[in-house]
């Protein structure tokens, strides 16, 4: 990853491969490197051209995040600054716009269904996010409107750094469709997980405060499933949103979400995707690799099913 983004220039090299030093899951090009695998029954190590495929992917994800912080205005990411709070907005969007171009020769490399599959991806996240802002601050925003935000701006990449893994590997089309489906569904349990941490976990566990997507307006489906079920606290909730809150706000918009039954009814949603994901996994040889895509959406929603 650091050397698909070095480049003759120091200075931008040093922007571009800021988060990439900061660490991070990789979950992404981990997941083009586990789908390229699923027809492998003692599988070795890894393709070139799956690791470029996941390497254009995570890239992707990297030039999102540049521009996701520019526009929250956020300072911290990873435990370090952000690049817009250290070098600036204009040199933020660059680089991420930079990221993006490398992740799309990248891709160009892999041939042109990847190229071009990864550009429509790369429409998809704008579309997920702008999906978001339509409804920043409304609290009445319906679950179909969330549904396809969270699947453009988060499982859409996840869809397509699998769909890469079995592309390159040579599987056949139903494969590469169930790998597709599968991917997808992993990103929805992903980003319904992380937005019920967002109301579960401690702001130590965080890095940040807890309830941030209430702050900024972003109302997920925890808070969606509380002012849905109704009652005095779902009253005073909506009495709250629908503007930025106060330290004192959040923490009572806290208390009021964690509890009713929104959490527990956004966990049962995303066990419905963990349905999805297994079902798409059944499609698939049963290999040491698809075992583990199979645990994989599990676990990730075990974090917060407990």
């Amino acid at each position: 990853m650091l050397a698909a983004v070095r480049t003759s220039d120091d200075y931008l090299t040093e922007i571009a491969s800021h988060l990439i030093s900061a660490g991070g899951k990789r979950l992404r090009p981990v997941m083009t490197i586990v789908a390229s695998l699923v027809a492998d029954s003692a599988p070795g190590s890894a393709s070139t051209d799956a690791i470029q495929g996941g390497i254009a992917c995570e890239l992707v994800h990297l030039g999102s995040l540049y521009h996701d912080d520019v526009m929250d205005e956020s300072t911290t990411r990873r435990g370090v600054e952000t690049v817009n709070a250290k070098w600036g907005n204009l040199q933020a969007i660059l680089a991420g716009d930079f990221l993006l171009a490398r992740a799309s020769e990248i891709a160009a490399s892999l041939g042109t269904e990847v190229a071009g599959l990864l550009a429509r991806t790369i429409g998809q996240l704008c579309e997920g996010q702008i999906e978001e802002l339509r409804f920043t601050y409304k609290p009445e925003r319906p679950l179909e409107a969330y549904l396809s935000s969270i699947e453009g701006k988060t499982a859409s990449l996840y869809s397509t750094a699998a769909r890469i893994g079995g592309i390159v590997a040579g599987l056949d089309r139903p494969a590469i469709d169930s790998l597709t489906a599968y991917g997808t569904a992993y990103g929805m349990v992903f980003q319904i997980v992380d937005d019920i941490l967002d109301i579960t976990a401690t702001d130590a566990e965080l890095g940040k405060p807890a309830g941030h997507d209430m702050v900024e307006g972003v109302y997920t489906l925890p808070v969606m499933h509380t002012l849905a079920a109704g009652g005095p606290g779902a009253d005073e909730l909506r009495r709250m949103l629908g503007r930025p809150l106060n330290r004192r706000k959040q923490r009572r918009a806290l208390d009021i979400v964690r509890s009713g039954n929104g959490v527990e009814r956004a966990i049962a949603t995303a066990r419905e995707f963990v349905v999805r994901a297994e079902t798409a996994c059944d499609a698939l040889p049963s290999t040491p690799a698809t075992n583990a895509l199979r645990r994989a959406t599990e676990s990730l929603l075990s974090s917060v099913a407990r």
